[in-house]
């Protein structure tokens, strides 16, 4: 019962604040839009604890440096999203290109200054991704990045993508890991949720400097180590390492290359 409630509640909410976002991208600036954001992830965040059960605790704000810096998080749910912009300001976020058809979404990403890169990857999506992350740091928005590129079902892990170093060193800015174990409460995009206390922790940051392979084994080695433990606190269980599965994108492209050829 409390997921249907859940399901009603997102439904309901989104598509009010998408009403509300479309018609406010229609004033100058994004501000409003971003202020509507705000608002909407703090009542989904509301609905989560109160209607599915699902309190999420934040940790580690503390550890947030001041001005610009990249969040590269753990992504296990659709509410990964609503926690990072309640509790982040002046936030933009890296999404892929397939949200772009959906209709009057393409003008609103990019009015809200949405980074949006092809989720295939590439030396083109790389440089995409340089130049909208270059005006998000001009104008000194924090940034979050999903360096898996998809959602992951707890306990698993995919292998982790070039584009946060590559931002981190175009920008000279921090990098701060955060770790989760929503998915044990919410994974993915199921219906089901479980109630009960979930975890995001925003972890110590990453200072620009190291060479991109000493970079992605520590952005890796801490995001998947602190959300092992917190999956295990939640579940009562010891901790595990995380399995590397493989990328369902690189997948496809492996396939469409070999049709090809």
């Amino acid at each position: 019962m409390r997921s249907f409630l859940f399901s009603i509640a997102y439904w309901v909410l989104s598509a009010f604040y998408a009403s509300l976002v479309a018609i406010l991208s229609m004033l100058p600036g994004r501000k409003p839009m971003a202020f509507a954001l705000r608002l909407y992830t703090w009542r989904m965040l509301w609905a989560m604890h109160w209607i599915a059960g699902i309190k999420v605790e934040v940790k580690g704000k503390e550890r947030l440096p001041p001005g610009a810096f990249i969040i590269a998080a753990k992504h296990h749910s659709w509410g990964d999203g609503f926690v990072m912009f309640a509790h982040v300001e002046n936030l933009s976020f890296v999404t892929n290109n397939q949200l772009e058809k959906i209709p009057l979404l393409k003008g609103i990403l990019r009015k809200f200054g949405a980074i949006v890169v092809d989720n295939c990857g590439g030396p083109e999506a790389r440089r995409a991704l340089s130049r909208s992350a270059a005006q998000a740091n001009a104008e000194g928005r924090r940034i979050l990045i999903y360096p898996e590129g998809h959602l992951a079902k707890p306990g698993e892990h995919f292998r982790y993508r070039t584009g946060v170093y590559h931002m981190a060193r175009d920008f000279n800015l921090p990098v701060v890991p955060v770790a989760t174990n929503l998915g044990c409460f919410w994974q993915q995009m199921d219906f089901a949720k479980k109630p009960g206390v979930a975890t995001v922790e925003f972890l110590d940051p990453i200072q620009p400097g190291l060479t991109k392979d000493a970079f992605l084994a520590q952005l890796e080695a801490v995001v998947e180590a602190r959300s092992q433990e917190l999956i295990a606190q939640a579940k009562g269980e010891p901790v595990r390492p995380s399995l590397l599965v493989a990328n369902p994108d690189e997948v496809k492209k492996a396939a469409l290359v070999a049709e090809a050829a």
